[in-house]
């Protein structure tokens, strides 16, 4: 029954998305889905182009495609540089700017490919047997550094033997004897992802990690970001955690330097520090190695520092201990006397400039959240978005004047859906603290009626609704359909500085509950337009177990739910999750070290309070929350006789990414929320 009504669901959808251009209309998820995302900006040798992924969603396959675009840094002469039905990314310029070289899928694998930029087809550079799943060039443009998925201690070639064994025997058994048994969306096979070094002239592959049993790029979600060539393009400097059985548990991420010849096995060069170590970036003349480091092992969201190291003598400085923001996308300017940097900063992602020196930090934009930046010249082009519209190019001088927008690639999208005004205050939270809350008001704003309100909690829970275009949990969805938005970053959310962050460790149900409340009651007593007696609270991940927790504790306060992706039993979530280090740091240990803390706000205590209507979201490939808190949410709300849908995707993670997915996601959601707000039909 769920199977087929899901089906007629996804057949009654539209499969165009709003023409460019279109009559003027409330915002929904299908202009959401019209946007263009763009993003892996790169500046060319000489400064003038951006080369970039630009990414459209394709409604008739049901997915998105990206191909490679180009703008110049003066903001003219935007054109495609690819197209076509082949999925094209990691755009990285030749040294000498020539050609572009690009990751693509036209040869029916993903392969490095080369594009001359004085005109003509796109050249194969590769052709390997296995997926290439990152790539970097040399500073000599001599050799690429690439990522393929290979078994530790085998070449190539035994790889794909390997693969192809397995593909034929007839057992489907799978023996472990270590976690990771699955991490994130994926079953462990025991492939890792290693860097090989690859010479252009000869065609030929040199492994670099060997018999390490380490992942670089980082997984699951790591990139080019996680290697850099050394000065001389003789080494490399990658990020990895090989900590053998430990890995499900532990933070350890080093940094590892190794020479192409492959003779010598890799050192480590920060194993003093057992907390995580990342982003390796040199500056332009060669002398020093920048990265970014945590202090305390076990802990993901602890704030990461920058250190500077002597190349190749070693000395170390950390030179960001005194700023309280944790910095990312480290980078050095293009005359390599400062260094570039990004952080969450008080709802925005704040860019910032850091004398390697003396640690002095600069604020060189404020508002918005960048995203990505690169020197080009005496300026910096970087990609920005923020509640009223998705990333578009902008350049700025190098002290942070002169902020020019040089892109308008969204323009015509963005004005034909009119979106809601968004506004930031603060307030009094827990304990007197000051907290801060995002409202945007209602699409068509009239300040004489009265409003319904989606208040919106935020995972992680060491995360943030601040100023940006979010693909999945977007105001501007409820704002379009007649709702107010109202997010709280409470205690425990990042760009508060470390203090705020560290607040909800071992108080889930405690500080961030508090906020929660008194935010929305100060929401209330300041917009008069907002009903409050027509809220509804929806949340994922962290924002899921709050609903849970809420339901619990304070369910009268809410006309209804919806909770994604949300645990209901912190107990049995510890032994069905992956990441073993996250519960571990946020309880004070393992359930059977710490009880207390796993019981201390637990939502399934309280199931017997439960009493508001529910709308249960959960994705089957989901291994950091599992589907079966979701499923538990249900049958507790169903055989408490409470008003209750569950809607489940056996092909989605922890998040909903496939375009019709999407679609039919908002529209429950949305129906759910006018069902206990509008039409009175309970």
């Amino acid at each position: 029954m769920l199977t087929r009504l899901a089906c007629l669901c996804l057949f009654a959808l539209p499969l165009a998305l709003p023409a460019i251009g279109s009559e003027s209309h409330p915002f929904s998820i299908h202009d959401m889905l019209a946007m263009s995302r763009v993003y892996d900006h790169q500046i060319s040798p000489d400064g003038k182009q951006i080369v970039f992924v630009r990414r459209e969603t394709d409604l008739e396959a049901n997915r998105g495609r990206t191909d490679l675009w180009l703008l110049q840094t003066d903001g003219g002469n935007l054109r495609p540089l690819t197209s076509g039905n082949a999925s094209e990314a990691n755009p990285r310029w030749s040294t000498d700017g020539n050609s572009v070289y690009f990751l693509s899928s036209r040869s029916g694998s993903f392969q490095i490919w080369r594009i001359p930029m004085s005109g003509g087809e796109a050249l194969q550079t590769t052709d390997l047997p296995l997926d290439v799943t990152s790539f970097a060039v040399a500073p000599d443009g001599k050799k690429l550094a690439l990522s393929l998925e290979v078994f530790p201690g085998s070449t190539v070639q035994q790889t794909v033997s390997k693969i192809e064994e397995n593909e034929t025997k007839k057992t489907t058994g799978v023996i472990y004897e270590k976690l990771f048994i699955r991490h994130w969306d994926t079953w462990k096979d025991g492939r890792r992802s290693h860097l090989f070094a690859y010479s252009l002239k000869e065609k030929s592959l040199s492994p670099l990690m060997k018999e390490m049993d380490a992942d670089c790029p980082t997984k699951p979600f790591g990139g080019p970001e996680d290697y850099t060539f050394t000065p001389d393009s003789r080494g490399i400097v990658f990020a990895a955690r090989d900590v053998g059985r430990k890995e499900a548990w532990s933070t350890d991420f080093d940094l590892y330097h190794v020479s192409l010849d492959g003779n010598r096995p890799a050192k480590c060069l920060t194993e003093k520090n057992k907390a995580w170590d990342a982003s390796p970036v040199f500056s332009p003349d060669g002398t020093t190695l920048a990265y970014l480091a945590m202090k305390r092992p076990g802990f993901e969201s602890d704030r990461f520092r920058i250190v500077t190291r002597s190349w190749p003598t070693g000395e170390e400085k950390v030179i960001t201990e005194d700023w309280d923001r944790s910095p990312s996308g480290l980078s050095w300017s293009a005359d390599g006397r400062t260094l570039l940097a990004t952080a969450s900063n008080l709802g925005q992602r704040s860019l910032y400039e850091i004398n390697p020196t003396t640690g002095a930090v600069k604020m060189l934009i404020e508002k918005g959240t960048v995203r990505g930046f690169a020197p080009a010249g005496d300026r910096i082009i970087f990609g920005m978005d923020h509640l009223n519209s998705p990333v578009e190019f902008y350049s700025t001088r190098a002290d942070g004047g002169d902020t020019r927008r040089i892109s308008t690639i969204n323009d015509d999208r963005v004005n034909a859906a009119r979106m809601g005004e968004a506004e930031q205050f603060t307030f009094e939270g827990w304990n007197k603290e000051r907290v801060y809350c995002y409202v945007v008001k209602p699409v068509d704003f009239d300040p004489a009626k009265k409003y319904p309100v989606a208040f919106l909690i935020h995972g992680g829970p060491q995360g943030s609704f601040g100023n940006d275009f979010h693909y999945r949990w977007n105001p501007q969805a409820y704002t379009g359909a007649g709702y107010a938005a109202v997010m709280v970053d409470f205690h425990g959310s990042v760009g508060y500085g470390q203090e705020f962050t560290d607040s909800i460790s071992g108080d889930w149900g405690g500080k961030p509950f508090e906020d929660l409340k008194l935010g929305l009651g100060a929401a209330l007593e300041r917009y008069s337009w907002m009903d409050g007696e027509k809220v509804c609270a929806l949340g994922a991940s962290y924002g899921g177990y709050m609903i849970n927790w809420i339901s619990g504790q304070w369910p009268e306060r809410f006309t209804c739910f919806v909770n994604h992706d949300g645990n209901l039993d912190e107990r049995l979530a510890y032994f069905d999750t992956e990441e073993l280090w996250f519960p571990e740091w946020e309880r004070g240990g393992a359930p059977w070290e710490n009880p207390e803390s796993y019981e201390k706000h637990n939502p399934i205590n309280h199931v017997g309070k439960w009493k508001t209507p529910m709308l249960v979201v959960h994705g089957a490939l989901d291994y950091r929350v599992v589907d079966t808190q979701g499923i538990s949410t249900f049958t507790a709300l169903q055989r408490r006789g409470i008003p209750s849908k569950f809607l489940y995707f056996p092909d989605e993670n922890h998040w909903v990414q496939k375009p019709h997915n999407s679609i039919l996601w908002h529209e429950t959601v949305i129906s759910w929320l006018d069902q206990w707000t509008k039409t009175g039909k309970h």
